[in-house]
């Protein structure tokens, strides 16, 4: 696991870049990833967001780099 910051970002590789969320085969900018803290442990979820502006979640191991 990448290192997270006080506020529970993740210091994710692919930031910024093109991925492809594979849960869902959406493709867009990773922006952040983020530990949220639930009753049965933490989740890490990945923020994309296209380039319209609208962004969607998904777990952070369902983000790979972008094919195209």
């Amino acid at each position: 696991m990448n290192p997270v910051g006080p506020d529970g970002h993740e210091q994710h590789p692919l930031l910024n870049t093109p991925v492809r969320d594979i849960a869902s085969r959406g493709e867009g900018v990773l922006v952040a990833v983020t530990h949220e803290l639930h009753n049965h442990g933490t989740v890490r979820l990945a923020h994309i967001r296209l380039p319209s502006g609208i962004e969607w979640t998904t777990a952070a191991d369902n983000v790979q780099p972008a094919l195209s």
